[in-house]
């Protein structure tokens, strides 16, 4: 028998080693930029074109299912995006295995809760 079947390598010992999510997380991360680069522009649009308009033009703009649409994605793809991106740096620069973890959990918890007020905003506006 082999010394490499007999020990672990020092990463596996330390719990260092692959996790074998780094592609998913890679390409999740390529694809939610991929859809902000489409719905960024357009919602730099709603935004300008609602510059100096009343509660309810912007409320009639948005509710449309184009407008609202759009919105909506753009909430998902934003908050799913961030989400990403702040695990990344908080796996990076938080040593600590509890407070990485506890961080990891907050945000990601704060991250849901303020894209779901934001999402479900849009749907009201959407079903009025």
């Amino acid at each position: 028998m082999s010394k490499a079947n007999v020990t672990p390598s020092l990463k596996t010992a330390r719990g260092l080693g692959s996790a074998k999510e780094g592609t998913d997380h890679w390409w999740m991360q390529r694809l939610s930029a991929v859809a902000l680069m489409i719905l960024a522009p357009l919602m730099m649009v709603l935004v300008i074109t609602l510059i100096g308009e009343d509660y309810a033009t912007a409320a009639a703009k948005i509710g449309s299912p184009f407008w609202g649409g759009v919105a909506f994605l753009f909430i998902c793809a934003s908050f799913y995006h961030a989400h990403l991106g702040l695990q990344v740096v908080i796996e990076d620069y938080i040593g600590n295995h509890a407070a990485r973890l506890a961080t990891i959990i907050a945000v990601r918890g704060g991250l849901i809760v303020l894209g779901l007020i934001a999402g479900l905003s849009v749907l009201r506006l959407m079903l009025a």
